[in-house]
């Protein structure tokens, strides 16, 4: 397997991070508190770095899930605006028509006044005939006063409920700021550490994360876990083509594509384009997921990280997964341990495996390239 495949963090490619990010053309001080980093092993430094990187992923997405939240409420405040409008329209209609009611009341051509005529009319024999007319003309002028009653109600509960949307929208807002702001201080964290490492300690953390990851998969195939080849479902084989072909596209903070993605970015939308619609945020694929068994993973399922499920590549078959790695890097393929496991999830758990697949062919140093790691500069900007 090549090396490129087996990076996880790639932290020696983080070295132009250092020489090309604001922390880095200043470095920031670091704490008086903590030890400097040529003080500490490549073991602490490594166990640090991936402490942060959890770190900023975990706020990342609970800015995602927050903006997730923002977007349905402004789709449902969008709708109850249409609503609203066209209930003041009937409102306004149905006014009309009372109003036209009070006019012939007052003018004497309402139906009391007929039926007053009636009782002095010379020809009773038509009276069931005109009592009728009355009776129907009375319903309508009912029917009126209902619709007026029940216009002016909807009216006031979609204001109502309108309101309360705008008002809920607001404290996303102020919710999402603040998350994004906590992503920002968690990049900033990576680049400070970042930029006291010299490039001997760099090249170090490289090799020991190669090592460990080489480790995990390796364990992971001695478990058996690896040595299944099921195909996927129509639906998983066509979400696998999609992820597959963003390989080489720029992680950039929420994104969904098209030209660049975040993890679950990637993911959610290769199902959508696989027409089925799962969860925006890897927390929420772990929790409304169907899980299976890492020994029991199929093309199209996804494979969820660290313990808070802060984030999510796809399995592609043979021990391997694509994946929007982190801010700085570039959609691509990876070892399935690439980062600590969670679990796995199954978006179309009933649907039926394909008699026979091919796996898509994966493009030209689909395993390669440099993760260059946070910046604060690929923050949310909103």
């Amino acid at each position: 397997m090549s090396g490129g495949v087996s990076r996880t963090f790639c932290t020696a490619a983080l070295a132009a991070l250092v020489v090309t990010s604001p922390a880095a053309a200043a470095p920031a001080a670091p704490d008086p508190a903590a030890p400097a980093g040529a003080n500490r092993s490549v073991a602490q430094l490594l166990s640090e770095l991936r402490q942060l990187y959890q770190q900023a992923e975990e706020a990342t997405e609970t800015y995602n899930g927050t903006n997730a939240e923002l977007k349905k409420r402004a789709a449902q405040a969008k709708k109850l605006d249409a609503a609203l409008v066209a209930a003041r329209t009937a409102l306004a209609d149905s006014r009309d028509e009372a109003g036209r009611l009070a006019r012939e009341q007052y003018q004497g051509r309402s139906d009391f006044s007929a039926y007053l005529r009636l009782l002095l009319a010379r020809d009773p024999e038509h009276l069931l005939d005109q009592e009728h007319v009355i009776r129907r003309a009375a319903a309508g002028r009912a029917a009126t006063v209902k619709r007026l009653t029940g216009a002016e109600k909807h009216a006031d509960e979609l204001a109502t409920e309108s309101r309360k949307v705008l008002d809920r929208q607001q404290v996303l807002a102020a919710k999402q700021k603040k998350q994004r702001d906590t992503v920002r201080a968690r990049l900033k964290a990576v680049e400070s550490m970042l930029a006291t490492l010299s490039g001997a300690q760099l090249t170090d953390l490289s090799r020991l994360e190669q090592r460990d990851v080489e480790k995990a998969q390796g364990a992971l195939a001695a478990s058996g876990a690896l040595s299944s080849a099921r195909p996927p479902s129509a639906a998983g084989g066509e979400a696998v083509r999609y992820a597959i072909g963003q390989v080489g596209k720029p992680y950039v903070w929420g994104a969904e594509g098209p030209d660049s993605f975040d993890c679950s970015g990637l993911t959610s939308q290769a199902w959508a384009r696989a027409g089925q619609v799962i969860p925006r945020t890897s927390q929420e694929q772990w929790r409304q997921l169907r899980k299976v068994p890492v020994n029991a993973l199929r093309p199209g399922d996804l494979v969820i990280y660290f313990p808070k499920a802060t984030h999510v590549a796809m399995y592609i078959g043979n021990g391997l997964v694509v994946q929007a790695p982190r801010p700085g890097s570039r959609v691509k393929v990876s070892p399935l341990a690439s980062n600590p496991l969670l679990g796995a999830v199954r978006p179309d758990p009933r649907s039926t495996p394909l008699s026979t697949y091919r796996a898509p062919r994966l493009p030209q140093g689909a395993s390669s390239g440099p993760d260059t790691g946070y910046s604060s500069s690929s923050a949310p900007g909103q």
